[in-house]
């Protein structure tokens, strides 16, 4: 079973303007561990930072889903609350955070009704928080896992490198 972890990295970043600054970026990285969650951090973000970094912190975060739309970096934190019956018949609120990607934080809240719409509960967003996170690293397919292999694993950390290099070029 894998869970996020929020990972963040220190290392030198240059700006557009030449300046050097000691910055800190969280990550958001689906892993089985924390040391997995440190593993694929120096993997992927050790492709696109030339020099030193170091992971100065892991945290296990608890999102329920991530809803990502190419159309935004920007990371939207979604608290989602609902009300269920538990076994004795008792009505409970239940809350879950969710990850959006989003322009807005009215975009953000419009597509999260829309991606809960099927939901078969009443439920409403009482808050929605931009994040500072710059990258979601999804799971990587491992050999054997969804008929793929090695190829889909490749492609996936690619894919992730690319968007990271870019998350990482608009930010300077």
């Amino acid at each position: 079973m894998s869970t996020w972890y929020t990972v963040k990295v220190k290392f030198t970043k240059e700006f557009q303007d030449g300046t050097l600054k000691r910055v800190t970026e969280p990550y958001l990285v689906n892993a089985g561990s924390f040391t997995e969650a440190e593993a694929r951090i120096y993997e992927e973000v050790g492709e696109f930072i030339r020099g030193e970094f170091i992971v100065t912190s892991i945290a296990r975060t608890d999102y329920t889903d991530i809803f990502h739309y190419d159309d935004s970096d920007r990371w939207y934190k979604c608290k989602v609350q609902y009300t269920t019956e538990d076994d004795a018949g008792k009505e409970k609120k239940v809350s879950n955070n969710f990850m959006c990607s989003a322009p807005t934080a009215k975009d953000a809240y419009e597509r999260m009704e829309d991606s809960l719409k099927g939901l078969m509960s009443v439920f409403e967003i009482p808050a929605i928080n931009l994040t500072t996170i710059v990258e979601i690293l999804p799971a990587v397919a491992e050999e054997g896992e969804e008929g793929e292999g090695k190829k889909a694993k490749s492609k996936a950390k690619a894919k992730n490198s690319a968007k990271i290099r870019v998350a990482y070029k608009s930010r300077n």
